[in-house]
């Protein structure tokens, strides 16, 4: 199975993710990259999980959980967003919830994962990510996962009263 590596799994969503998915998305620290501005309900967010079996090619976004494969427990969430199959595209975006986690490498194996279910059951042709240019971690690990900067977007992110530029990263399938 594509979706299964040597330390992680990715998984669709569950009902059961609900307290996980409220904490992750009420998380402040990670509103810049999201675009939130507001805190979500459980409502709300039990609504998107009822709905989160709906086809990308429908919807043009996919989230998946990120779970260790030695406990099962659910340790983040690797988002594809933005899907084009005209123009064979789609973004990434990936979050590891705890810091221990994080130094792990199960962000770079769930790189690996979702970029061979990109390339091989959505025949897409890259795959983009935007990266503030102060989130040295993420640029280190998508660096690392082969994506190369090719773009600079000036003044993206207003964030703490200023402005930050974003990196376009990219991985072309070739």
């Amino acid at each position: 199975m594509t979706l299964r590596g040597t330390k992680i799994f990715l998984r669709a969503l569950e009902v059961s993710d609900l307290d996980f998915l409220y904490e992750l998305e009420n998380d402040e620290t990670l509103w810049e990259v999201s675009n939130t501005t507001t805190p979500y309900s459980k409502f709300v967010l039990k609504q998107y999980l009822e709905n989160a079996h709906r086809d990308i090619y429908d919807v043009k976004q996919l989230r998946l959980v990120i779970c260790e494969k030695e406990t099962n427990l659910s340790i983040g969430f690797v988002d594809l967003y933005d899907f084009d199959p005209k123009h064979k595209r789609v973004g990434l975006g990936i979050v590891i919830f705890s810091e221990e986690d994080k130094q792990r490498g199960f962000a770079a194996e769930a790189i690996h994962l979702i970029s061979e279910y990109v390339f091989s059951h959505l025949d897409a042709h890259q795959i983009f990510a935007g990266i503030t240019e102060d989130n040295l971690g993420s640029i280190r690990l998508f660096e690392k996962c082969g994506f190369k900067r090719t773009g600079e977007k000036k003044d993206w992110i207003f964030s703490n009263g200023k402005f930050k530029n974003e990196y376009l990263y990219q991985l072309l399938n070739h």
